[in-house]
């Protein structure tokens, strides 16, 4: 019989102790992943619509084939395997600040994780997704100043509550027109949020990119008996 809970890995990093951990939903006896940094839950696998729709709805934005994708945030892979099932995209760069996370999928430790990891179109990048944004090589380390036709981010809380104070510089105007460096011409910037739509950030969005929205994504939570929602912005 499986445990009701059990700690699958943790590891030290320097934000602090992350942990990915997976116990039983008693009220629907289903199996739920969850990632904890420190004391602070970073994602669930209970709740995941807004993840799967930043790729649904940051693609949506695209035509053409032959696209090129960016994941900045593996966590529990929904993003990057929504994004796979697009038959357009023929190639994606998953970048995540934490080496150990990309492990936990190369070890099988997540469901579905074989499904990202063995596709051919699939490359975990190890790195600062900040950083890589504000440089001018990017986020490709073989291929220096190479263009992606959508970025699509989930890091942060949102743009106000960042997990390290170095971010915060990303979601300025500055931040932003570095990262449009390296999108093509019409590209794609898609971003999950766990706060309401916000005025101000589609501001900063619009001084940089030709359009920009955002979509509230509502989901039915159990827990609470109501609905509830995260943001998800798109702009190119």
């Amino acid at each position: 019989m499986r445990p009701m809970f059990e700690e699958l890995a943790s590891h030290e990093t320097p934000m602090g102790t992350i942990s990915l951990r997976r116990r039983i939903e008693p009220s629907r006896q289903i199996d739920v992943y969850e990632v904890k940094l420190g004391d602070e839950y970073l994602m669930s696998s209970l709740f995941t619509v807004a993840e799967i729709e930043l790729a649904r709805l940051g693609l949506a934005e695209l035509t053409g084939d032959a696209l090129d994708v960016v994941v900045g945030g593996l966590g529990l892979g929904y993003t990057a395997r929504t994004a796979l099932e697009d038959p357009r995209v023929s190639a994606m760069l998953v970048v995540d600040a934490l080496g150990e996370v990309i492990d936990w999928h190369e070890q099988g430790l997540l469901p579905d994780a074989a499904g990202l990891t063995t596709d051919p179109r699939t490359r975990l990048v190890h790195g600062d997704f900040f950083a890589m944004a504000a440089s001018e090589d990017g986020f490709d380390p073989d291929t220096p100043g190479r263009r992606f036709d959508a970025i699509l981010l989930d890091v942060d809380h949102s743009p106000r509550h960042v997990l390290h104070p170095n971010h915060a510089p990303f979601y300025t105007a500055q931040g932003l027109s570095r990262l449009a460096r390296h999108l093509t011409p019409g590209g794609v910037f898609a971003l999950w949020s766990d706060d309401p739509p916000d005025d101000e950030f589609l501001a900063v969005l619009d001084e940089v990119f030709t359009t920009s929205a955002a979509h509230e994504v509502s989901f039915a939570n159990f827990i609470t008996g109501g609905e509830s929602a995260n943001t998800v912005y798109v702009a190119r």
